[in-house]
């Protein structure tokens, strides 16, 4: 049997573990997976100990085109993407203009969106006031479900749901809502530059009172909630019981709010102001602990850039982001493989578990009839972060002249190179164009 391209590899990883094998490619899905050297071609790569690995589904980047582009667009944000074996991305319905919260605005960002794509994209909705009534029309054009926030957004042109909003969406639609929780009312403003005093303004007892409100609203209504970046431990037994109780409830984290701790930054570094913040290590000792108890599924960049300039400024005025999604893969690698985590629970959290919580059964996953998107990387292999040679727009990053562990070699999708043209295509939910 003719194959286009034949991947090798002795630390090859499938939905059944770690294994040597060869993965034939043919008209870009995977044909076969096989034994180690049983596959023959004349377009055959061989890793050798280079692991081979799914491409990453991150279902959380904002890539602010159209609109803010000069925060972040489809060229740039997807290349970082394909350099960090990412090979598919969920827009964020914001800090686009228009924001992606009816049809017409759906229509402008996948026109701004085509033939710029280094990755496939796909995009979710946005549900704010007033906006309930034209959720469905939304979802039948292939939004992959609905960001909401309980709290304030920080751009005026996504406003956010109150209580009586949020179970006027949840009833509007049959679609998987995604949620950033935090209570307004324990919210207070932010200003200085100590990074305690930022933290002290979001305490973690603002994100357990709204991830109770989601759980609260989805019960009355059946729908399906998933919480973004989970910061605070204080929530974690709220998502569990809910589980066993029934409630369609999913929960992620993201890199930053699992390396790095609250006590470590320094006053003034604007660069790791984000929204939840990072909270201390107790916190981030209970979120792994959840990863690893299946309470939180996911690990997603919240990949949210922005221009230097909007970093300047104190922890009240600066804006609220880290952009990381070139850097995801190596910074979880690094802190799983201390805590005794193996390379087979990073791919499920930051691919499997992300591919199945959008509803993309060919992404995510090393096996017959999938999508070649496929990542090689070397996970032994070491290196230093230089913001200024990450591909993302702008080189601001709390991970400048970290030490990390593990380098992407080549990343594939469809069995294509990654990251020479602008392959990707634009998806919807079950992976259709």
């Amino acid at each position: 049997m003719n194959y286009d391209l034949i991947l090798r590899s002795h630390r090859t990883f499938t939905p059944d573990g770690e294994r040597p094998a060869d993965v034939g490619i043919r008209d870009g899905v995977i044909a076969t997976v096989a034994g180690f050297q049983a596959l023959a071609g004349n377009d055959a790569i061989d890793l050798g100990d280079c692991a081979l690995l799914p491409g990453l589904v991150d279902t959380h980047v904002h890539v602010n085109e159209p609109g803010r582009t000069q925060w972040e667009g489809f060229d740039s944000a997807t290349r970082a993407a394909a350099a960090g074996g990412v090979t598919t991305i969920v827009d964020m319905p914001l800090n686009s203009i228009p924001p992606t919260v009816d049809v017409q605005a759906l229509h402008v960002k996948r026109a701004a969106a085509v033939e710029q794509c280094f990755v496939d994209v796909g995009f979710w909705g946005g549900a704010v006031p007033g906006n309930a009534r034209q959720l469905p029309a939304l979802h039948q054009q292939g939004v992959f479900g609905f960001k909401a926030f309980l709290v304030d957004s920080g751009v005026p042109e996504f406003p956010p749901l109150d209580p009586a909003g949020l179970e006027e969406a949840l009833g509007a639609v049959d679609a998987l809502f995604v949620l950033h929780a935090e209570d307004p009312s324990l919210v207070t403003a932010a200003h200085g530059e100590h990074f305690t005093d930022f933290v002290a303004s979001r305490p973690p007892r603002a994100e357990r009172r709204a991830v109770a409100a989601v759980i609260d609203a989805a019960q009355r209504t059946g729908a399906r909630v998933h919480i973004l970046h989970l910061a605070a431990a204080d929530a974690l037994p709220l998502i569990a019981a809910a589980r066993r109780e029934g409630v369609r409830i999913t929960a992620e984290t993201c890199p930053h709010y699992l390396t790095l701790d609250a006590s470590q930054v320094p006053d003034g570094a604007t660069q790791f102001k984000c929204c939840p913040p990072i909270r201390d290590k107790s916190h981030q000792d209970a979120l792994w602990q959840a990863l690893a108890d299946g309470v939180i599924d996911c690990v997603v960049s919240d990949h949210s850039p922005c221009p230097p300039e909007l970093k300047a400024g104190d922890f009240g005025t600066a804006w609220g982001g880290i952009a990381s999604v070139q850097l995801g893969l190596p910074l979880i690698w690094t802190a799983a493989a201390q805590r005794g985590h193996g390379l087979a629970d990073v791919v499920r959290w930051m691919a499997g578990n992300t591919a199945d919580l959008v509803g993309l059964p060919r992404k995510g996953r090393i096996a017959e009839g999938a999508d070649a998107d496929l990542v090689a990387f070397d996970p032994d292999a070491e290196f230093t972060v230089d913001a200024t040679r990450l591909l993302h727009r702008h080189h601001v990053s709390p991970y400048d002249g970290r030490h990390l562990r593990g380098v992407v070699r080549d990343t594939w999708l469809r069995g294509r190179l990654a990251g020479v043209e602008p392959i990707g295509r634009l998806i919807r939910p079950g992976g259709g164009a």
